[in-house]
């Protein structure tokens, strides 16, 4: 996984370039055999190539626009493996959220979190635990955290935590 994606982008655009050959050539054979088939066949035939075609299209505009990539969905899936390997993450839900880049619902879960501590459903140890895990991955993320979810941070984050931060960092 050292290439970053590079090489699976690589394949990617091969595996297009390849589909969207395959798709040309099924147009171009439709158009040699029309007299072959009835019409509806002929109708039916082209318009699912068409579709097809339009698929392969619309893919490539979110990959050209930047809305896919693969280097950045299969680094954000790499630091979430590294978080779990390293033990930084001890929540589940907040390693899912974060290999799925889901920033709202991270921080949806931390005001949850706020409520449940506040009516004792929730002990202090392990909202702390939490708090700092979900603070990690929105900043790890991208996301600003506030001052004071600064210093929450600062005051709590275990070796574990900094380790995945040194590790990560290596890793971007």
């Amino acid at each position: 996984m050292a290439s970053r994606g590079t090489t699976e982008t690589t394949k990617l655009k091969q595996n297009l370039e390849e589909q969207l050959d395959r798709l040309m050539q099924q147009l171009q054979d439709l158009e040699e055999c029309r007299e072959e088939l009835d019409a509806d066949e002929y109708e039916e035939t082209k318009k699912e190539t068409l579709e097809q075609l339009s698929e392969i299209n619309d893919s490539l505009k979110k990959i050209m626009s930047g809305d896919m990539t693969l280097v950045d969905e299969l680094s954000g899936m790499q630091l979430a493996i590294q978080a779990a390997i390293s033990q930084a993450f001890k929540t589940p839900e907040v390693i899912r959220l974060f290999a799925k880049k889901q920033p709202r619902q991270l921080r949806t879960r931390l005001a949850e979190m706020d409520r449940d501590l506040m009516v004792g459903k929730l002990g202090r140890d392990l909202y702390t635990q939490q708090k700092v895990e979900i603070l990690t991955a929105l900043r790890k993320l991208g996301e600003k955290l506030t001052p004071d979810e600064e210093t929450f941070l600062s005051a709590n984050a275990g070796a574990a935590l900094s380790q995945f931060e040194k590790v990560s960092t290596d890793l971007g």
